[in-house]
């Protein structure tokens, strides 16, 4: 199905700096399998007119199945060049597995528990959107997502719907990302503030784009005006609701004209003119060097040090690597397993680093199918990050493991695993008999030489009193994210 826009593919004049501004808004309401939205579209179509009034060139798409996402996507690459503001804007339903945030097109089929795969080979991977924008070498990145906070495949309803799940916080964003939530963690983003609301706008979205359009504030002054605003809002109506964002920026990036009390060194965007418009969606060629496949990587830390895994989209006939701009690209060899898409040994998508290697960028290159060497494309090592992401990924995928009991001279609770990834925790804070987790649990400090370790002076265990039915626990990741309150039963 092609994807549906809302108006011609618009190119608006760009502003008076060199670079282009491109936008692309996109709203989902028709779900077929998940509950269907209701301002979603509203919302796209908002940002989409607030858009071009900054003077960006702006495509508008709604009802995005993944074809039609795909499709809409690969059209924004085609046209962003280096140096230019990409602006990235989403209304419709979000997931998070695993720490990492998916966008859900309209035909995303329905999941029960233990069907996760089957949301991420259907949806889009929000991160995959960012490293886009790095491949096409964009001078700002702006995301902004007004998305369902809320599970939409355990619970019915819109947006106003309140209940666990959501969005996880993006903290690791590389440099010149600016990005923007409806809600922090665990809250519901209000499509409405009351029966008698008529506004065709989420609470957020309705906001955020009357704050962008005010002269002289750059992106956080908006971003902290629409949070002030937005959650007094939601107080008002008894609902907690505080839009978040996450700043990788260098410099101060004004959309609508520089501050007052600056020189007037740039001027403030003009009226609009006709320029060329953008290419359609159904016919996005990209040339092969600006092939946006480029590979993504998982990092994981082991005793013996770091497993770094590429992904590449394409098939390949070899993988090279090295550590920063010079020197020689490595081998990454070959598994001992034929890739039935070549009919060639499958190149190793793995590498090992040492467990005290310092932040580095690794420069990727691979081999597609005609032979042609594509790269080197960068991927940033943070190890303190990696870490943490790590270690928070393994703790949201053994949730059913973070406490155990054992009867030994009395009634014990113990909580090892959480000690051995303690470097994602910042606090935890237990309940015993209680769903309510008022307790701090002492945890030692993360060793980041030996991480998973746990020092031969640390207690991991908790002595109970033998009438004990259950304990609940609740974790404060070291980003500030607040885990879902977990119950554990003897």
């Amino acid at each position: 199905m092609v994807c549906s826009l809302v108006a011609p593919l618009l190119a608006l004049s760009a502003p008076a700096q060199a670079e282009k501004r491109v936008a692309l808004v996109i709203g989902n309401n028709d779900y077929k399998n998940v509950p269907k939205l209701q301002k979603a579209v509203n919302d796209a179509r908002t940002m989409g007119d607030t858009l071009k009034q900054l003077g960006f060139s702006v495509m508008v798409a709604e009802n995005q199945t993944r074809q039609a996402f795909s499709q809409t996507l690969l059209a924004f690459d085609a046209a962003v060049e280096p140096g230019d503001t990409a602006f990235f804007f989403y209304a419709g339903h979000g997931f998070e597995i695993a720490g990492q945030n998916f966008l859900l097109p309209t035909d995303v089929p329905a999941a029960s528990e233990g069907q996760e795969e089957l949301v991420r080979d259907a949806s889009v991977l929000a991160d995959r959107i960012i490293e886009r924008m790095q491949n096409k070498k964009v001078r700002t990145a702006i995301l902004v997502f007004d998305a369902c906070r809320n599970n939409p495949f355990e619970r019915s309803g819109t947006r106003a719907v309140a209940g666990g799940g959501g969005l996880a916080p993006m903290t690791q964003l590389p440099e010149g990302v600016f990005s923007v939530f409806s809600a922090g963690p665990r809250q519901t983003a209000l499509d409405r503030l009351s029966n008698t609301d008529d506004n065709p706008n989420s609470v957020f979205t309705r906001t955020f784009a009357k704050e962008l359009l005010q002269p002289g504030e750059n992106l956080v002054q908006v971003a902290q005006r629409t949070r002030r605003l937005v959650s007094e809002m939601a107080e008002g109506v008894k609902h907690k609701q505080i839009p978040v964002y996450f700043d990788q920026m260098v410099d101060d990036v004004f959309l609508n004209g520089i501050a007052k009390s600056e020189p007037a060194v740039a001027k403030a965007v003009e009226p609009p003119q006709k320029v060329a418009a953008l290419p359609p969606v159904s016919v996005p060629r990209l040339p092969k060097e600006d092939s946006v496949n480029a590979p993504i990587a998982m990092f994981s830390r082991h005793n013996g040090g770091w497993t770094v895994v590429f992904s590449i989209m394409d098939p390949t006939l070899g993988i090279s690597w090295r550590m920063g701009d010079s020197g020689d690209f490595r081998e990454t060899g070959f598994l001992d397993s034929l890739d039935p898409r070549t009919r060639k040994r499958i190149p190793n998508p793995s590498i090992e680093l040492a467990a005290d290697a310092p932040a580095a960028t690794i420069q990727v290159r691979y081999i597609d199918t005609s032979g042609e060497l594509q790269g080197p494309f960068p991927i940033k090592f943070d190890p303190e990050a990696a870490l943490i992401h790590d270690q928070r990924k393994i703790l949201d995928m053994t949730a059913t493991s973070w406490l155990s009991f054992r009867e030994f001279n009395g009634l014990l609770v113990y909580y090892t695993h959480l000690m051995s990834y303690r470097c994602a925790i910042r606090e935890v804070r237990i309940g015993v008999d209680s769903a309510v987790p008022d307790r701090v649990l002492k945890m030692p400090s993360c060793n980041t030489r030996d991480p998973s370790a746990i020092p031969s002076d640390a207690q991991p265990y908790l002595k109970l009193a033998p009438s004990t039915q259950f304990v609940s626990v609740e974790l404060t990741y070291r980003d500030g994210s607040v885990s879902e309150i977990k119950s554990f039963r003897r």
